[in-house]
């Protein structure tokens, strides 16, 4: 159920700043555990939970090289949960009426 619960909700899954850095990491080019952990203030362990959470999301992918695990993003599903935060943004602007002069004048 923890799980399940990110597939479908990208301000949870996206909310964590472990997670966001992973991403960042991964944006550059693929990595191993190690490799993220090396630069982030929590374990290899914690690294480890965080890209299971973001690999059953398909946002990350993994494939075995020799002893290690190699993740790397898929840019199509991370693309999918952009659109969705994108449109969020577009609505909730788009709901925002415009200020008046007067009230401009107020928030200084």
């Amino acid at each position: 159920m923890f799980v399940t619960a990110y597939q479908s909700d990208a301000w949870a899954l996206l909310g964590d700043a472990s997670r966001r850095a992973i991403i960042e990491q991964l944006s550059l080019g693929p990595c191993t555990v190690a490799d993220l952990a090396e630069d982030m203030p929590i374990s290899r362990p914690a690294v480890s939970q965080h890209l299971k959470v973001l690999r059953e999301a398909g946002i990350v992918r993994d494939e075995p090289r020799g002893r290690h695990r190699v993740y790397s993003l898929d840019g199509a599903r991370l693309d999918r949960y952009r659109r969705e935060l994108d449109q969020f943004w577009s609505d909730a602007l788009g709901n925002l009426t415009p200020r008046t002069d007067e009230e401009q004048k107020e928030i200084g």
